[in-house]
């Protein structure tokens, strides 16, 4: 066992840190090591550990009960969109006025959107109420999106042709 005074002797003659490990331990746990070095090396792996983090976005996409074919047709495509750019997508029926007598309205809306995008996107939370509000979450399907799947639908058209 070494005193203070040694190991930060032992430390200078060879250019090194003496570094408190365990400062509670008795007696106290010290290391001789480059500290510089390994702040550097922590760093890079905390940067490191971030850069390949997932950040996983939530859009959302608000529709009305009473939506039109073409209005439909085109927020169904703003949510096709976030899918394929891998964010999850809240959908929001608003209601107004008289449209609350009739959530079942808005329900099929959900449904209808639900069953669209079937072959890319999973149902998390399924449609429920929160004040004037219905919402429903969608995750993208992992590979859904990939060009694999073009490619079979043009080999079906193809074979409908022939």
């Amino acid at each position: 066992m070494f005193g203070v005074r040694d190991a930060q002797r032992i430390a200078d003659e060879q250019n090194l840190d003496l570094v408190e490990i365990a400062p509670g331990a008795e007696p106290p746990v010290c290391k001789v090591m480059d500290y510089r070095k390994f702040k550097y090396d922590q760093d890079r792996k905390a940067k490191l550990a971030r850069k390949k983090q997932v950040k996983i976005e939530v859009k959302e996409m608000k529709f009305r009960p009473k939506i039109d074919v073409g209005d439909y047709t085109t927020k169904k495509n703003h949510v096709m969109r976030f899918l394929k750019k891998g964010a999850r997508v809240k959908i929001t029926i608003m209601f107004r006025g008289r449209e609350m007598a009739h959530p079942e309205q808005g329900q099929n809306v959900l449904d209808r959107l639900a069953a669209d995008l079937k072959p890319y996107a999973t149902v998390e939370a399924k449609p429920k109420m929160e004040g004037r509000n219905m919402h429903m979450l969608v995750a993208p399907i992992k590979g859904a999106f990939d060009e694999k799947a073009p490619r079979q639908d043009q080999a079906q058209v193809e074979k409908s042709e022939e």
